[in-house]
């Protein structure tokens, strides 16, 4: 009788953690993927991704031999009735039977009327420049390759942002003289991304940032966020639509120094993938960890998710949106063999 009691209330204790636990999950993950399993491409890396009109989406990110190979160029693959088409070239640096450049960096971005794909070309980010193509049927097919004005490079990495007036405030940034000089810069378009002009973010500060990502917050002004050799993240606001940017200071986010992004969510909350840890002698030191920052107000952050915890991975360079139907789109880089897709709904909001 009292082994059968025991064995009850041990019964009864074990449903009540296992059901805290349950209700105490902040995420839920509804798929968790390869966006392909073998393409023949050895490396690639910098993914994006996007949704559009019609609910289906879209992916993209930079592959060949090695980054910065001349071979390397923009590939995309399409997810229709919960699966990815075969990965596609649809961009490359190629200027003439003799003569070809490495591409770099896609952003997908939807203004509503069509889809763009910018994109950079050239040997390294120090002499890179921007272009990017078109297309009207969702990704099916693609208009030929526009180069962007002198000075204009289009987003470097992260996605832009349409304001409530259509302006279009796009993150970018350069890196001068073989990377020892990084500075952030804001592209703006007031005629649905036809033309472009530049704003300076902080040129005159001591820290050396790129690869901006930007939120809406609540209040009607912009947060900025961007990936600095600091080893953490730094951010810097704007009260009046990506005119003018506050001085940067840091977040509470560490980071070594490497590709970061981050999402506006519908319900009010703010959603950041980053690199969590400090970075090391090599480049790649602190990109095994990827995980997923929850926000209220974009300033104080709740780790809700672990992606990747792996003693010698390399995950990096995510790309993060929020789907029309409220659930959350991540894809990454995973050991510069694969782009990984995940799928997860926001809970216990």
């Amino acid at each position: 009788m009292k082994n059968r009691k025991r064995f009850f209330l041990g019964f009864i204790l074990l449903y009540h953690v296992v059901s805290l636990a349950q209700n105490n999950r902040k995420v839920e993950i509804v798929n968790d993927e390869f966006i392909y399993s073998h393409t023949g491409i050895p490396s690639v890396h910098a993914s994006t991704i996007e949704q559009m009109q019609d609910g289906s989406l879209i992916a993209g990110w930079f592959g060949g031999t090695h980054e910065r190979h001349p071979d390397v160029s923009i590939y995309i693959s399409l997810r229709k009735n919960n699966s990815w088409s075969a990965p596609r070239k649809v961009a490359d640096g190629v200027v003439n039977d003799s003569l070809r450049y490495p591409t770099w960096n896609p952003v997908l971005f939807n203004n509503g009327k069509k889809l763009f794909l910018f994109y950079k070309i050239g040997p390294s980010p120090s002499t890179w420049w921007g272009a990017y193509k078109t297309s009207v049927d969702h990704g099916n097919t693609w208009s030929r390759a526009i180069m962007l004005p002198e000075g204009i490079l289009g987003p470097i990495k992260n996605k832009p942002i349409t304001l409530d007036n259509g302006r279009i405030v796009s993150p970018s940034s350069i890196e001068l003289q073989g990377g020892k000089i990084w500075r952030s810069h804001m592209e703006i378009s007031d005629d649905s991304g036809e033309t472009w002009r530049k704003i300076p973010v902080n040129y005159d500060s001591e820290y050396k940032v790129i690869q901006p990502t930007i939120v809406k917050l609540k209040s009607g002004a912009l947060k900025a966020f961007f990936r600095s050799n600091k080893n953490v993240i730094l951010e810097s606001s704007s009260k009046d639509q990506g005119q003018s940017w506050s001085t940067y200071k840091k977040s509470e986010l560490p980071n070594p120094n490497s590709g970061i992004d981050a999402v506006a969510l519908d319900n009010g909350l703010f959603l950041m993938v980053y690199n969590p840890l400090a970075s090391g002698e090599d480049w790649s030191d602190g990109r095994n960890k990827l995980y997923l920052a929850k926000s209220k107000d974009a300033k104080n952050w709740e780790i809700v998710l672990r992606l990747e915890e792996e003693q010698n991975g390399e995950f990096s360079y995510p790309a993060i949106i929020q789907g029309k139907s409220g659930e959350i789109h991540i894809t990454y880089t995973y050991n510069r063999e694969k782009i990984k897709y995940v799928t997860l709904k926001i809970l216990n909001e």
